[in-house]
């Protein structure tokens, strides 16, 4: 299901009877400033639902609500069917990783771990075997009498896991948990914590605003703008058939192309003529608007299929980048940003700066948005 919000009003989502927690118009405010705006969202069961977006949008004011860190100032939040307003975050059945992992610098691995359970005076028999099958689920048994410091970062990330999963929370709550991390590691770390999950069967809520962890992790991901959700859906939905231009050029890259709606679909674009078979978000005939096509979705070659007239444009390749996979082609269209495609490095063609190349693409592939419909700032160069 796809919820795309208007400014309008509250984003809404019809409560689930397998919530793991529930958030209904919920609100924060510092000072005139609302954080948070009015925001309904569930958590299933036993689901990996990741809170994507930029600084300051929101996403870690909503975790911390759930946590029990900050009090909402309007609506109600519900853990396991029941509101966890003024329960203080020790008796909410949740626990949070951070960023920095807080783990104790003068206490060893299984005494961090073993922390949460001695303040529940949890019985010294029940502690053990509770601590060692935490340390199992992240491998890190074998380093249960070493310090923080002797620790790798990844290690470390893997004793705060732990320890936030030896009282076996209902939810466990990540709030940018590989900030701190290298490339390859981050990758290594997304498996897991997937992986990890799916044994547990717990809920897991993932504060991100790195949009390829959401997409590789997650069963949804709710896009937050300005403290609100702009779209909730699974990645694919979201990759697909992003609700807004904001959630287009947020996720993945796209190339915008300005033009002016007409009937059925058409549009009479700065590039030239162009069709979508997609929905047109309440374009109509004669409106500014904005067109959208991501760069994979672009064929590129010498010339153009005979017959086609529409969704296609010459230029002049200014630009060839072979990144492993795929090779990326920047093409000089004759307008202020050049057009970006990117094709699988087996299949793209042998085109090289300087040459002519005919660009194309499927109606399927179009999204068209209002001209007036902000759209996110943009590494793009064809944005």
């Amino acid at each position: 299901m796809t919820t795309a919000q208007s400014q309008a009003g509250p984003s809404t989502e019809p409560e689930s009877a397998d919530a793991a927690v529930v958030l209904s118009r919920v609100s924060k405010f510092y000072g005139p400033v609302a954080a948070v705006d009015d925001i309904s969202l569930t958590v299933r069961s036993g689901e990996f639902l990741s809170l994507l977006g930029p600084s300051g949008c929101g996403k870690t004011t909503t975790l911390r609500m759930i946590a029990g860190f900050e009090h909402p100032d309007t609506g109600d939040i519900e853990v396991a069917g029941r509101s966890v307003l003024g329960v203080p975050p020790y008796r909410r059945h949740v626990n949070t990783v951070f960023q920095a992992y807080a783990l104790f610098p003068h206490m060893s691995v299984v005494e961090n771990v073993a922390y949460g359970l001695r303040q529940t005076k949890t019985p010294k028999g029940e502690l053990r075997q509770r601590v060692g099958e935490a340390l199992d689920l992240v491998q890190m048994r074998g380093y249960a009498n070493r310090k923080p410091t002797q620790l790798s970062g990844g290690q470390q990330q893997r004793v705060a896991l732990a320890r936030a999963l030896v009282n076996r929370p209902s939810v466990l709550l990540l709030d940018e948990p590989l900030g701190a991390l290298d490339r390859q590691l981050r990758e290594e770390m997304q498996v897991e914590l997937k992986l990890l999950q799916t044994q547990l069967g717990i809920s897991f809520v993932f504060v991100t605003h790195d949009q390829s962890e959401a997409l590789s992790m997650s069963d949804r991901i709710a896009i937050m703008r300005d403290g609100r959700i702009e779209q909730l859906a699974d990645a694919d939905t979201i990759y697909s058939s992003p609700a807004s231009a904001y959630v287009a050029g947020f996720v993945g890259q796209q190339n915008f192309i300005g033009g002016t709606a007409r009937e059925s679909g058409a549009v009479d674009s700065e590039l030239g003529p162009m069709r979508t078979s997609r929905e047109t978000h309440h374009a109509v005939a004669g409106d500014a608007v904005r067109v959208a096509v991501r760069p994979e979705f672009i064929d590129i070659g010498a010339s153009t299929p005979a017959g086609t007239t529409e969704n296609s444009v010459s230029g002049t390749v200014v630009g060839v980048a072979h990144q492993g996979e795929t090779r990326q082609f920047l093409v000089d269209v004759g307008r202020d940003r050049p057009l970006l495609v990117r094709r699988p490095t087996p299949s793209s063609p042998g085109l090289g700066t300087g040459d002519t190349a005919w660009c194309w693409w499927s109606p399927d592939h179009v999204h068209v948005f209002p001209a007036d419909e902000a759209a996110p700032p943009s590494e793009n160069p064809a944005s």
